[in-house]
């Protein structure tokens, strides 16, 4: 298995029509001054694999998009450093200025930061406040579903809520019931997990729980 994988990320390198290869060569045409040439490629790369990345984004050098990145959705005034992994259907949103005056907007517009070696999970949406720099730290995690609209401090993994469960009983009536979050509740026996608060994200990818717990500054769907 191992060295099939190798073999696959040899492979991968050698892929010259892949979606990384294709979004950082738009972004070096644009930087150049050839944005409808820069344009194309995005286009080419949209058509290929239905994203949609900016060619006005920065992007370091070992970018992954997983799934050969399949609705992944980054607008321009987003920078991402080096080694970030993103999985399919991410969105990374940024641009809006500070507030509208009339028909114009003024003030600086908000931006994306994403360090290096952080790690984007399925689903996921980053949406940078109206107007301000949204930062996810260095080797942060951010979990399969959860809106970002807030830092995330280097090294810290971000989490959803629990699924809830929806039961029908025999006289027609719903149920509420709050499915236990067991990886961030750290319980191995499912029947033995705790229905307690949400989870927030902590130093060093663990997760919190309780009245002590530090709320996270992700908002939660």
């Amino acid at each position: 298995m191992e060295k099939l994988g190798l073999l696959r990320q040899r492979l991968q390198k050698l892929w010259l029509f892949s979606p990384e290869r294709l979004w950082l060569l738009s972004i070096a045409l644009n930087r150049r001054g050839h944005w409808i040439v820069a344009f194309a490629i995005k286009q080419l790369n949209t058509i290929l694999y239905h994203n949609s990345l900016a060619p006005g984004a920065t992007v370091g050098r070992g970018i992954a998009l997983g799934h050969y990145s399949h609705g992944i959705v980054v607008n321009r005034n987003v920078e991402i450093g080096q080694h970030v992994k993103i999985w399919h259907n991410v969105t990374i949103i940024a641009g809006r200025p500070t507030r509208r005056e009339g028909t114009r907007s003024i003030g600086e517009k908000a931006r994306v930061v994403i360090e290096d070696r952080a790690n984007i999970g399925t689903n996921a949406v980053i949406i940078a406040p109206r107007g301000e720099c949204l930062r996810i730290g260095r080797g942060a995690r951010i979990g399969a579903g959860v809106v970002v609209t807030h830092d995330v401090p280097p090294g810290a993994t971000v989490v959803g809520p629990a699924p809830r469960v929806l039961l029908r009983d025999g006289s027609g009536e719903d149920h509420d019931d709050a499915a236990p979050d067991v990886a961030s509740a750290g319980v191995d026996d499912t029947s033995q997990a705790p229905a307690g608060p949400t989870p927030a994200y902590t130093e060093g990818g663990s997760a919190e729980t309780g009245p002590d717990a530090t709320p996270g500054r992700a908002a939660q769907p």
